[in-house]
């Protein structure tokens, strides 16, 4: 670790987590607790709770929890070392400087070392689209109109048409393995230790994070071949999911609404134009963890995405993705037009200005897409169309939106008003729908399913974590050593020396041992969740066989280790007594 525990310690006491996570998330007190909805998945019913007195966070939701480092390490993507840094800033406390081995550094900083691969790939890149090889490359950008000064501004470059170009300028400075987990070259199938480039011939585009640090590429490819864009592969930097091109710059943009389109060159092209709030979805369906990026920054969004029809089905698709964050949507039409880049080169920013001022709310937008589907000349048609319509009346939960709504619709579409209410109204009592509001399910993903031996360990740990005198009794049966769990180990190791010395457990100081995000997420789980029982006679059964399957698993782990006979009959005879074994609470 880079800091001594003491120092650690000492920053998170002095960042309490309510006023860390209150200037994300509006929290409400409830009791010894606050609760707000879960910045990290989907919900409409708060489920994220913060307990001030533990100095710990836990979403009953999707399970996500920890102290206040780990809610900045998954609210930031940050590594532990980042929140250290972040956190002691907030406090105004001055980290020291410390000497890393070289070794230590690339174990536990691996991410750092990615950070310098990208950032010296874009200069290269940027450096070949100077040179006389990037002529084709530089030629295409002037003809888009993006002046030397913009170029400069988003780092684009240029990847030569040779396979291994890139390759042998970093394998220079970088070794294989480093390379090859960035995803800027891919390793040869057919011969071992060659490796190609993953961009060439294409127009470069670095993609920023929020800290203006490169953490992975965009091509675009000057060649007639496909795929016409190409990204970079996941990284431990870069997952296109959780990441928005140009929000490194549309966050400081000081506008009350940011622009989302779909390609780079739509960004560029508006930044250029003095359109700063602007960002892309980096050719991805629109997601949750976008969505959540965005309402960091602002709480209005005006989608322009492509006019084309997959355009329109993408903007259906992120509509209730975004509204599911608390986000007000707006949906801009380019009309005669393919994208807003070809809009501003034809009409200009001052056109582009007062079209931003035509934007529709996206409720509107989804309305008048329902009815492009119809011909609303048709008597039988429209009138599909207008009970399609009182269906999605029906899932506005707030009734003078849904009053305005209706008003709005039946002044568009040359209905009365009347008629429309009523047919809402009857839909609502025919279906005992009062309020039917699409929501974007958050589907928990858990690929690591528990088998018995984990489970176990897990409910003794809940357990003796919770309540000292289960922990009195339980420590005289297990030892430490016996968890066979890595994580769960150095939990018990914990748990076992801070009981001994102190009497008390404080599980966000727990928590600070581990650096990983998704090991402090499961070490906060031990201490939110909870085992089952009615009464004392069970919880002493959940015992008893938690502590047999524990044991039972390391005699068998250890017999097919030992050779000698002695040591054997040892452990065949400490399986024989586990039969009746027996703990009692009394026996605390």
């Amino acid at each position: 670790m880079y800091y001594p525990e003491e120092l650690i310690e000492e920053i998170r006491v002095q960042n309490d987590i309510v006023d860390v996570i209150s200037s994300h998330v509006q929290l409400n007190k409830k009791g010894n607790a606050y609760f707000g909805l879960c910045p990290f998945h989907n919900e409409k019913t708060p489920s994220f709770a913060v307990n001030s007195d533990k100095q710990m966070y836990y979403c009953f939701g999707c399970g996500a929890g920890g102290n206040v480092y780990t809610f900045v390490m998954e609210y930031e993507n940050f590594s532990f070392v980042e929140a250290i840094k972040y956190l002691a800033d907030r406090v105004h406390i001055t980290l020291p400087t410390v000497e890393v081995p070289d070794e230590v550094k690339r174990k536990m900083d691996f991410k750092h070392l990615l950070l310098d691969i990208n950032k010296s790939a874009a200069r290269y890149f940027y450096y070949q689209l100077k040179s006389d090889k990037g002529k084709n490359a530089l030629n295409y950008l002037n003809k888009r109109g993006i002046s030397e000064e913009t170029q400069k501004k988003f780092g684009l470059g240029y990847s030569n048409i040779f396979r291994n170009d890139l390759y042998r300028y970093l394998s220079e400075k970088y070794d294989d393995k480093a390379l090859a987990e960035s995803g800027l070259v891919i390793p040869e199938k057919k011969v071992q230790g060659e490796f190609f480039d993953r961009f060439f011939n294409r127009v470069m585009f670095p993609i920023f994070d929020v800290h203006n640090r490169v953490i992975g590429f965009g091509g675009r490819i000057l060649s007639d071949s496909n795929p016409k864009y190409l990204n970079s592969p996941e990284t431990k930097l870069f997952d296109k999911s959780r990441n928005l091109y140009g929000l490194n710059f549309a966050r400081s943009s000081r506008k009350d609404s940011i622009i989302i389109v779909e390609g780079y060159m739509d960004v560029i092209s508006l930044f250029q134009a003095g359109i700063t709030n602007v960002v892309a979805s980096l050719g991805t369906a629109f997601t949750m963890e976008q969505a959540a990026l965005l309402k960091r920054y602002t709480n209005n969004v005006i989608m322009s995405y492509d006019s084309d029809g997959a355009g329109i089905k993408a903007t259906l698709r992120a509509i209730p993705i975004l509204k599911s964050k608390g986000l007000s949507v707006r949906v801009l039409r380019v009309e005669q037009y393919k994208d807003p880049d070809e809009y501003i080169k034809n009409k200009g920013s001052e056109a582009f200005n007062k079209l931003l001022d035509k934007a529709i709310p996206s409720f509107m937008f989804e309305i008048e897409e329902l009815g492009n589907k119809y011909n609303l000349d048709d008597p039988a048609s429209r009138t599909k169309f207008q009970d399609e319509v009182a269906t999605k009346l029906l899932g506005l939960e707030n009734e003078l939106e849904r009053d305005n709504y209706m008003e709005a619709i039946s002044k568009k579409y040359n209905t009365k008003k009347q008629l429309l209410e009523k047919v809402v109204n009857e839909k609502g009592k025919n279906t005992g729908i009062v309020t039917t509001q699409k929501e974007v399910k958050y589907v928990k993903k858990n690929n690591n399913i528990d088998d018995g031996i984990t489970l176990a360990q897990r409910s003794i740990l809940i357990l003796i974590a919770n309540s000292y005198d289960i922990y009195k009794v339980v420590k005289k049966y297990l030892d430490i050593s016996e968890f066979s769990n890595e994580v769960y180990q150095k939990v018990a190791k914990e748990v076992y020396e801070t009981y001994d010395n102190k009497g008390k457990i404080e599980p966000a100081v727990i928590i600070n041992k581990f650096i990983e995000l998704e090991h402090q997420n499961m070490v906060a789980r031990l201490f939110n969740n909870k085992v089952s029982f009615e009464n004392k006679m069970q919880l002493e059964k959940i015992i008893n066989d938690s502590v047999r399957l524990i044991k039972s698993y390391n005699i068998d782990i250890n017999s097919r280790v030992i050779n000698d006979t002695s040591e054997l009959q040892k452990l065949i005879l400490a399986k024989r007594e586990l039969q009746v074994l027996h703990i009692s609470l009394n026996d605390g």
